[in-house]
């Protein structure tokens, strides 16, 4: 596993998009189509934003999958995260070929179709975030890291929830839903590539946690380090409580 830090949040979110558009043309251009998980939230937006603006992509060959939604929430509510990924990746790219996941809809039937989709064929890329609780996708701790569903409901923890109302979604915690439709950890693993984004001072504490030692369910994102092509890409805040003593990580300072 890489893990490179940018002197800022700008600087990181640019390449890592270059890095994902290399990815995303080379699938085209090898496969004849490229299949993308995506996440969105407010760590993804400066990526989003430098991804979409990529030239010569053909948005048209790319299928999106979507990594994670609440249980309960419509569409239509600012922290929904098919409304993100409508507003940041879908209606700029024009991509045709995307697969939400409609937590407010019959919850098993949604995950039967969309799981049956996802299985179809191999992922080449898969964008990710890390929460402040180190969960991946909203796979919070102890995560279950041998559940082979592609897509499952989780119970959301506290800490999960408390990051929603930080990010001003919701009002209160009160609001936030207790549950969601998330992307298994195992699924996420069967990507032939990962990137994750991870900016802010929030998020020092996960990236200590997941990175300074072992592999542990308590620390989700920790299981990107068993992946032969991960890149985590960090910001100085970030990365400010990390110590890359473990040989099987390689961090790369970029100005």
């Amino acid at each position: 596993m890489d893990i490179k830090v940018f002197c800022d949040r700008n600087a990181m979110a640019k390449a890592a998009a270059g890095q994902a558009a290399d990815a995303i043309r080379k699938a085209i251009r090898t496969k004849g189509g490229a299949r993308i998980v995506a996440a969105t939230a407010a760590s993804q937006k400066e990526f989003l934003e430098n991804l979409t603006s990529a030239p010569d992509i053909d948005w048209s060959k790319v299928e999106a999958f979507h990594l994670d939604e609440y249980i309960g929430l419509p569409a239509s509510h600012p922290g929904s995260f098919r409304k993100m990924l409508l507003e940041q990746l879908i209606h700029k790219t024009g991509i045709t070929n995307y697969h939400l996941l409609d937590g407010d809809a019959d919850v098993p039937v949604v995950l039967r179709a969309k799981s049956a989709a996802l299985r179809s064929a191999p992922v080449d890329i898969a964008f990710l975030g890390i929460g402040e609780n180190g969960h991946l996708a909203f796979n919070d701790p102890p995560a279950n890291f041998e559940v082979e569903d592609p897509y499952l409901v989780v119970q959301l923890d506290e800490a999960c929830r408390q990051q929603q109302v930080g990010e001003a979604w919701f009002a209160d915690i009160s609001q936030v839903p207790e549950q969601a439709i998330s992307m298994s950890v195992k699924q996420i693993l069967k990507a032939e590539e990962l990137l994750a984004v991870v900016p802010g001072p929030r998020k020092a504490d996960a990236v200590r946690d997941c990175f300074n030692s072992g592999v542990s369910p308590m620390a989700p994102a920790s299981i990107l380090r068993r992946h032969p092509n991960a890149t985590v890409y960090l910001d100085r805040e970030s990365a400010a409580l990390l110590h890359a003593r473990d040989a099987a990580i390689r961090t790369v300072f970029e100005r």
